[in-house]
Formats: C-alpha cells, sequence, structure tokens
C-alpha cells in the first residue's frame, strides 16, 4: 500500500489501492501452501483412527456447545472493532479530520505491524504462563482504556501532550522520540490487540471439544467479523458525525472491551489441562 501510494501519488484512490489487494493472491498461494503441509493435531488425528470423526460437526456444535459460540464473537469484541478502527478507519480521521497525510499514516500502521511480529507470540507465551483468561480480560481491560489515550494523542495539538508521548516513546524504544504523538498512538494500537490476539486462537479452539473444535471455533471466531469487525469502521464513523469527537469512538471501544471482559470472565479457561477428552 505504502509503495503503491508513493507510486499512484493522485491517483490512489482511483487504481493504485486496487493493485496491492490484486497482489494478494500471492498470499493466498502462500497461506494455501502452509495449511496443505502443516500435518493435522495428534487429537484430530486419534479421532480419525478411532473412526469418532463427526459427521454434521457445524449442526452438532450449535446443539451442544452454543453458548461457547456466543461468548466466542463476543470475546472478540475488543479486539476485532478496535482493530479495525486503528488500522482502517484511523486514515479517514487521519486524513479528513487531522489533516495528515496518507503516507505518514501508512508508516506509522506498518511499524505497529513490525512490533505485532513480536508482541503476538509473546502474549501467547506469557498466556502458556499465567493462563488463557487471564491474559485475555488483561488485554481488554487495556484496550478499553487505550482508547481514550489513542484519541488524546491523535487530537493532541498540546505541547505537554507532545513531551509526554516523546517521553513515552523513550521510555520505549530511544528511536521513536523523534515522531509526533499521532505516530506513537498508532504506533502503541496494536499492542492491546496483541495482547488478546496472541492467546485468541488458543483460547477460543480449547473450549471446545475436540471432534467440534475446528467447526465451533470457526463459528465463534467469524461471527464475531459480522458483529464486530465489519461494523467498526462505520460505527465510528457514525458516531464521530454525530458527536463530532473523536471521545465518542472510544467510549464504544471501552463497550466492546467490557463485553469482552464478561465473556471472556464466563468462558473456560483450559490452560495446562487436558484437552483431549470428549467434553462432559
Amino acid at each position: 500500500m505504502l509503495a503503491f501510494s508513493q507510486i499512484a501519488a493522485d491517483q490512489f484512490l482511483s487504481w493504485g489501492w486496487r493493485v496491492p489487494f490484486l497482489l494478494s493472491i500471492i498470499l493466498v498461494g502462500i497461506g494455501l501452501w502452509i495449511r496443505l503441509s502443516i500435518l493435522e493435531t495428534p487429537i484430530f488425528a486419534r479421532l480419525v483412527a478411532e473412526r469418532r470423526i463427526e459427521r454434521t460437526p457445524i449442526v452438532e456444535v450449535i446443539k451442544r456447545q452454543p453458548k461457547e459460540i456466543i461468548l466466542s464473537a463476543l470475546a472478540r469484541m475488543a479486539e476485532q472493532a478496535p482493530f479495525y478502527i486503528f488500522t482502517a478507519f484511523v486514515f479517514a480521521y487521519g486524513v479528513g479530520t487531522l489533516k495528515v497525510s496518507r503516507d505518514f499514516l501508512l508508516v506509522a500502521v506498518l511499524a505497529a505491524s513490525v512490533l505485532s511480529f513480536f508482541t503476538i507470540p509473546l502474549s501467547g507465551h506469557l498466556s502458556d504462563r499465567i493462563g488463557r483468561s487471564n491474559m485475555y480480560m488483561l488485554g481488554a481491560v487495556t484496550t478499553g482504556v487505550f482508547g481514550f489515550i489513542y484519541f488524546a494523542l491523535l487530537d493532541s495539538g498540546s505541547l505537554a501532550l507532545i513531551f509526554l508521548a516523546i517521553f513515552l516513546a523513550i521510555f520505549l524504544a530511544i528511536f521513536l522520540a523523534i515522531f509526533l504523538a499521532i505516530f506513537l498512538a498508532i504506533f502503541l494500537s496494536l499492542i492491546p490487540h496483541d495482547m488478546m490476539y496472541g492467546p485468541q486462537a488458543a483460547f477460543i479452539a480449547e473450549s471446545f471439544t475436540g471432534r467440534l473444535r475446528y467447526s465451533g471455533a470457526s463459528l465463534g471466531y467469524q461471527f464475531a467479523s459480522v458483529i464486530a469487525g465489519g461494523p467498526a469502521p462505520l460505527i465510528a464513523a457514525w458516531l464521530f458525525a454525530v458527536y463530532h469527537s473523536a471521545y465518542a469512538i472510544a467510549g464504544y471501544i471501552l463497550v466492546c472491551a467490557i463485553l469482552s471482559l464478561v465473556a471472556a470472565a464466563l468462558m473456560k479457561d483450559y490452560t495446562g489441562k487436558d484437552i483431549a477428552a470428549e467434553y462432559a
């Protein structure tokens, strides 16, 4: 996106953005190759050997574990909705309201993505130590609070806030000290998301019994995209249009965080427990 923003310049909105999307077919191929190359889990392999595969897993998991499907979807509210605000809506808000260049925002989001390369596996690792549920709820609380900090930094024209942003940047990494509060806000924006995304795969998958695990996790995961991820930028744009304040969007993020916090608290944590046996 950043490369074609440079190449297309003023034509980016007409055709420049389309080229990266077309090139993403390469990523589809890579993903397919990875998926076909990895082995099935030992638990699923044993189910196949024992001929205990469920013929209609989607129907069965809806009948047997509807609560887990709903809780999995709600648990993703604090991860999905803010993610699309921080990585999609920020471009409309940054360019249209803050009058920041698109390339600057692309660089900031790219830097945040690089940071996520480390913070996602770190969060997953920590969840092995302190428990999936604990790590996830910590991420939800952080997200709920960070929404207000995020928009305060984005909106700041205050020297005090910029100084604070630079101070925090020095604390986190020396080279960030030369950037403005906006860059810091975007750079840090995915860390609360990563605190949930790291343990999420295991946290959701382990909630379902082995023979229904893939279908149950998929239903809960994708349902969240319908109620959280997809509508989030539209809701954020509507809130800003109605209230003319980014803090209304931060309030929306806080509501999503509360929903996720409650859902995660109600989900059973299987960290370190046997997930091979059939759940009662």
